[in-house]
């Protein structure tokens, strides 16, 4: 294959464009990889960049896609060899680099993780940047104390991609997880997920308080705004809380009583440039023990890069839940 398809996001005189474009296949200069991707999977980072209604790409023309999976083709990396299944995530990718939608991925080898037994690319990209953010809020928050007798963890945003993973994590690891949703009619899968718990959107919006009586042990917040400012008052002694999005909104407005006199923790979490040790680290937990029980149940839909367009319209409408994986 000399040429191959990507979908690729363009900011130039007509404006912004994206769409389905052939390109030459690349070859891997000294460190890098070429990977044939065989599944990608759409994130909300995806949906800005593919549309232009975010600052996600630093230069244009790129080919989206934050995650891709697949098998190494060539290899100019002393740690990568031809047939060897890989995932990639975060770094570069649709940021200064051409990402996951396309059929050919090449990259420094460092970016790249071997597939842990126990997956492949298709279940990896189940997974993806949503399950790998959701395992980094996991982790960030077990190291520094979250215990099941704490009380339960409130996940904002559950529908998503990390909120709906973060819900199938901590479930798997004994946890109570209370899921905070402005879709009802997704309460069933919630609970399939793991939430023993589902509250609206606006569950919160009557702690105003510098301090309310502690509800939760730990959060992971999706949403950020004035969500997280109202989790930080109704959040139990030493609880964590993992930041994660800002769907809400970027600013937050709390105060210092939360930390001082009630020991909590506010853990911010970047899954795009996490170290290669602890990046693997992660994978294998995603691959065994921490593996959501029903992984499949977070898949809802499948599609094609020509269908992406319209998947971003629906996820930045708020329209979309769980994971949409993208076939190559």
């Amino acid at each position: 294959m000399t040429t191959y398809p990507a979908f690729r996001i363009h900011q130039d005189a007509q404006g912004h464009h994206a769409g389905v474009e052939q390109l030459p296949r690349p070859t891997p200069t000294l460190g890098e990889v070429l990977v044939r991707v065989g599944w990608s999977g759409v994130n909300y980072k995806d949906a800005l960049a593919g549309t232009g209604r975010g600052k996600i790409l630093r230069r244009f023309p790129l080919v989206g896609g934050a995650d891709g999976a697949g098998v190494v083709e060539e290899s100019a990396h002393p740690n990568y060899r031809p047939g060897e299944a890989v995932i990639a995530t975060g770094w570069g990718l649709t940021h200064d680099h051409d990402g996951g939608f396309a059929s050919y991925l090449c990259c420094p080898g460092e970016w790249l993780v071997h597939m842990p037994a126990g997956l492949d690319p298709r279940t990896a990209m189940i997974l993806g940047t949503a399950g790998f953010t959701a395992a980094l809020a996991v982790h960030r928050m077990l190291v520094n104390g979250q215990d099941p007798a704490m009380g339960p963890i409130l996940v904002t945003g559950a529908s998503g991609g990390v909120g709906a993973m973060a819900v199938a994590l901590f479930a798997r690891l004994g946890f109570d997880v209370t899921a905070l949703s402005g879709k009802p009619e997704l309460a069933d899968w919630l609970r399939h997920l793991g939430a023993t718990e589902i509250v609206a959107r606006d569950a919160l919006a009557a702690a105003t308080r510098p301090l309310e009586k502690a509800r939760w042990g730990g959060a992971v917040d999706n949403v950020g705004g004035e969500v997280l400012a109202q989790i930080t008052r109704t959040i139990a002694p030493h609880g964590n809380i993992a930041a994660i999005g800002l769907a809400a909104g970027t600013d937050l407005n709390t105060t210092v009583m939360p930390f001082i006199l009630r020991g909590a923790s506010l853990l911010g979490c970047n899954s795009v440039d996490v170290p290669y040790p602890a990046r693997r680290a992660l994978w294998e937990h995603l691959a065994n023990d921490w593996q959501p029980a029903d992984l499949e149940s977070l898949v809802a839909e499948t599609v094609g890069l020509d269908a992406l367009p319209e998947v971003f319209e629906r996820m930045l409408a708020g329209r979309t839940h769980g994971r949409t994986l993208v076939k190559l």
